[in-house]
């Protein structure tokens, strides 16, 4: 205990032994300055220094540029790109959602591909006289009448209202006599207007080509996307006076009417109706009869 005892003061004796850390001039040897240290305030100020160094290290390269240059540390550039590339990969997602809906659409039209299931509306004509045969409603004879006139003054009214509040009108695409109406359940998701060679065919509102293309089936196609989802259909064209990307007019000349197509069976425009993805007989939108 004794030894050990005598260890420990020698030990703290080094520690607290002061020394004279003299700065003399070199020619004179005149003493400019003295420190008076001992080995433990040597200890204390080095791990101060040590430890403001390792402090204003961390805090430098924490909150400066130069963290930048730390191989493996993202730059600050790099984060403001990832940031982009993520908002354009999140557009293009949604661009190829868009897309894959609409392709998914026009294999529809193409193929005649559907089913009763495949629509939450069926024909609205169909529905009104389901609805009629379950109720029994008492009709008196004005009554009659105003219905008729409301009818025939709204059957070819279909006003759509924007976003700007502007009503307007479907324009009919041609007029002539119809040989084949829609027929949902023979799956004739249009009509056949009767018309003469070359007989021009126009748009029935503003919109833009998607599809403007031969098919062998239904010969020269063109399909143009309007406003609140409306897409119309024109089939079995003698030739395409627009392409796909091109803006069109109301009643602008799109195509001319033809009889091409493995389907068609004489001189005549398929004309369909679609609104937000599914068939509607245009017969109750449009116009179709000569004046």
């Amino acid at each position: 205990m004794k030894n050990n005892s005598n260890t420990k003061d020698k030990i703290i004796s080094k520690l607290l032994s002061k020394y004279r850390l003299v700065v003399l001039d070199e020619k004179t040897f005149e003493e400019q300055f003295f420190i008076s240290l001992s080995r433990f305030n040597v200890i204390v100020i080095s791990v101060l220094i040590i430890s403001f160094f390792l402090v204003a290290s961390f805090f430098l390269i924490s909150y400066s540029p130069i963290k930048e240059y730390i191989p493996g540390y993202p730059s600050s550039q790099l984060r403001i790109n990832s940031a982009k590339n993520a908002l354009k990969l999140d557009s293009i997602s949604q661009i190829i959602l868009k897309n894959m809906s609409q392709m998914n659409s026009l294999k529809k039209i193409f193929n005649d591909d559907f089913q009763n299931d495949d629509f939450n509306v069926i024909n609205s004509n169909q529905k009104i006289n389901k609805i009629n045969n379950k109720v029994e409603i008492s009709k008196g004879k004005e009554d009659s009448l105003l219905r008729e006139i409301v009818i025939k003054e709204d059957k070819y009214n279909f006003q759509i209202t924007e976003k700007n509040s502007a009503d307007y009108v479907l324009f009919p695409p041609a007029k002539g006599e119809i040989s084949e109406g829609y027929n949902f359940e023979q799956k004739h998701f249009g009509v056949d207007i009767i018309l003469s060679e070359n007989h021009p065919v126009k748009a029935i509102y503003n919109g833009i080509v998607i599809f403007s293309e031969w098919s062998a089936e239904t010969g020269y196609v063109i399909i143009i996307e309007h406003p609140d989802g409306i897409t119309s259909v024109y089939k079995h064209n003698s030739s395409l006076n627009k392409g796909q990307g091109d803006i069109v007019k109301t009643g602008e000349v799109i195509a001319t009417a033809g009889n091409t197509g493995e389907y068609s069976t004489g001189w005549h425009l398929h004309f369909e109706l679609w609104i937000n993805g599914y068939s509607m007989d245009p017969a109750n939108f449009i116009d179709f009869k000569l004046n």
